[in-house]
């Protein structure tokens, strides 16, 4: 599986890294790993549920 930082998920997403990391301090896009800077990094699967569910839930 592919791997996404924050910024590939925010650039994804079409918003700012601080959501994203925000995002994944609340446990509504779950980390998979943390890279050498201790930022977490994402399955690009989950990221791509989480646009969809958010979208259906009316937007990011």
């Amino acid at each position: 599986m592919a791997t996404m930082t924050v910024a590939q998920v925010a650039e994804f997403l079409g918003i700012q890294d601080i959501r994203v990391e925000r995002l994944a301090r609340e446990n509504l896009l779950v980390p998979c790993d943390k890279d050498g800077d201790g930022k977490p990094l994402f399955e690009e699967d989950d990221v791509k549920r989480y646009k969809i569910l958010a979208e259906r839930l009316g937007g990011l």
